[in-house]
């Protein structure tokens, strides 16, 4: 597999940096006054300093639950997803959206899923699948 890049607007670069590397555990890469990048599991997450950008964040809904749109974040084994929702369970600065959940119990594409945000507002999405072949099952 191939890393995935992202771009994203975040308000303060410190509190960012903060977040990402102390509560999800991101190392930190290149850098500069307005912009840093970010290593989610493997993935290039790139944080732009925009303190004027105002969230236009939405609902939608997805198997009965309200998710926000949009969102980003990661596909896991079902083994590092549960060790990533346990450390954030315990974390007390974590803004939960939707705590950690199965979706699709006992159909096909079952998946755990967690739903945060970061400081900046952006809403990130954590899965975990007991089998990768079912993250894009019908």
């Amino acid at each position: 597999m191939t890393p995935f890049h992202l771009a994203f607007p975040v308000r303060d670069l410190d509190e960012t940096r903060r977040f990402y590397r102390d509560v999800l555990n991101c190392g930190i890469g290149r850098s500069s006054d307005s912009w840093v990048d970010f290593d989610l599991f493997g993935h290039q997450m790139s944080a732009h300093l925009r303190p004027d950008a105002a969230s236009a964040a939405r609902s939608g809904t997805v198997d009965g639950v309200a998710v926000p749109i949009p969102h980003f974040g990661v596909v896991l084994p079902m083994g590092q997803w549960q060790e990533l929702a346990d450390r954030l369970e315990a974390n007390d600065s974590v803004d939960w959206v939707e705590k950690p959940m199965v979706r699709f119990k006992g159909e096909s594409g079952e998946q755990a899923t967690l739903f945060i945000r970061d400081p900046s507002g952006n809403a990130l999405e954590f899965k975990g699948f007991r089998s990768m072949e079912q993250v894009f099952a019908h």
